[in-house]
């Protein structure tokens, strides 16, 4: 979105406060703060950021947004242009905010980011990295969030008299006795950004994180084009036929649903959906298990969620929100936050013995720095990434569309990505 700069109210020019307030709340602020975190799983991890913020005095006023990202953010973004800022908004870090950081809308955390030390705590480097423009740092990240995961029902395993899989091939293989136990292998959404992550899912577990390398960072035209893509458009296109032909399912929480309910073996979603399991009160091992890079290639792409704050023209505002930032990130916080949401903490100093065995394999994973590779938010534009997920999602649903033709589009977006 390219943006008017007739639009841009008087407000960019507002006060930046003194960090010094950042301790007192003696001036109770309220804030509205808009999300996207509405399932069951998220609202509990919302209030922890809540609770924490009236704890110290400020008022935290919900400003929920139903519906995917994708519904949220040009609601977000019309706002912040139009006059009508809120308070503090969450995104995915990355580049979704930065003509918003560029048209000088954010506000500037780099004062706060220096005296608590941001650079030294958040792991990976990255997720900061993402926050900063121009030297500055413009958004707080408050978890790590990966789609490489798959999360599969033992219930529905048990009912089919099979083993659960320890890996994509297994899970394949298994379909058909799930077929015959009246349970549909997949959980799908219908919303284009799960089609496109779960095709993100396979392709790293079934390409490896070297191919994602040449593809995505590198943009290398022989592995965009190759053998080993062209073999993951057809496994992609196999699992086509893993998913319910009469499949009325949207919302990736309800598609969670489905598998904690034992009516589906396996849903490929972030570990974001671990929420859910827990809402549910399911435990990893027991009623449920998860399969990081499908048991193949285990891997975590590091996007997550970061808060950014709107430049106000109040004072009082302004200090509340460097409040609001230091306590999203703070140590208590941190921990509690990502317990309930099911991600990981961006702080590499907490304590996390109450994590569950679905978080234990996360945090195996992260301590190798060869697992962790960017999201898709930090390597395409929007545009792009909105090109990418149509076509992928066209795909899912038109079983005329071969995987070669697929293949073949798929690896022109990639050549002609800004």
């Amino acid at each position: 979105m390219k943006l008017n700069r007739k639009l841009i109210v008087s407000a960019i020019a507002a006060a930046t406060a003194s960090l010094g307030g950042l301790a007192s709340s003696a001036n109770a602020t309220e804030l509205e703060v808009t999300h996207w975190w509405t399932s069951g799983g998220e609202a509990a991890a919302v209030k922890v950021f809540a609770d924490a913020f009236n704890a110290g005095g400020d008022t935290w006023k919900d400003g929920a947004i139903a519906g995917s990202g994708g519904t949220a953010r040009p609601v977000i973004i019309s706002r912040i242009i139009g006059g009508d800022p809120m308070g503090a908004t969450q995104l995915n870090h990355g580049r979704q905010a930065e003509e918003l950081v560029e048209e000088g809308l954010m506000l500037d955390l780099t004062e706060l980011a220096e005296k608590e030390g941001w650079k030294d705590l958040v792991r990976p480097s990255s997720l900061l990295d993402a926050c900063t423009l121009d030297g500055k740092v413009y958004c707080v990240p408050v978890n790590i969030h990966s789609f490489q995961w798959m999360w599969t029902s033992l219930d529905a395993y048990k009912k089919a008299g099979v083993d659960a899989p320890a890996d994509w091939n297994e899970f394949v293989a298994s379909a058909p006795k799930l077929r015959e136990a009246g349970i549909t292998p997949l959980a799908v959404g219908a919303q284009t950004w799960q089609t496109n992550g779960m095709f993100g899912v396979i392709r790293m577990g079934l390409g490896g994180i070297d191919l994602f390398r040449k593809t995505d960072v590198e943009r290398d035209p022989e592995a965009i084009r190759g053998e080993t893509m062209a073999s993951i458009f057809k496994a992609f296109g196999e699992a086509r036929s893993l998913d319910d032909e009469n499949n009325s399912i949207q919302n990736w929480n309800d598609a969670t649903s489905q598998v904690i309910n034992g009516t589906h073996g396996a849903q490929i979603m972030g570990d974001w959906a671990q929420g859910e399991f827990q809402v549910a009160g399911q435990t990893a091992g027991v009623e449920y298990d998860c399969l990081p890079g499908l048991g193949i290639a285990p891997a975590l792409d590091t996007g997550g969620d970061a808060f950014y704050f709107p430049v106000q023209d109040d004072p009082e505002k302004t200090a509340a929100q460097l409040r609001m930032a230091s306590m999203m990130i703070s140590k208590p916080v941190q921990v509690d936050f990502n317990l309930k949401k099911g991600s990981l903490p961006v702080r590499g100093d907490v304590d996390l013995a109450a994590a569950n065995e679905c978080m234990k394999k996360g945090l195996e994973i992260l301590k190798d720095p060869a697992n962790i590779v960017p999201g898709g938010d930090q390597l395409f534009s929007q545009d792009t990434l909105g090109q990418l997920e149509d076509l992928l999602a066209e795909f899912w649903t038109n079983p005329d569309m071969t995987p070669e033709d697929a293949h073949d589009a798929w690896a022109t977006l990639y050549e002609e990505a800004d």
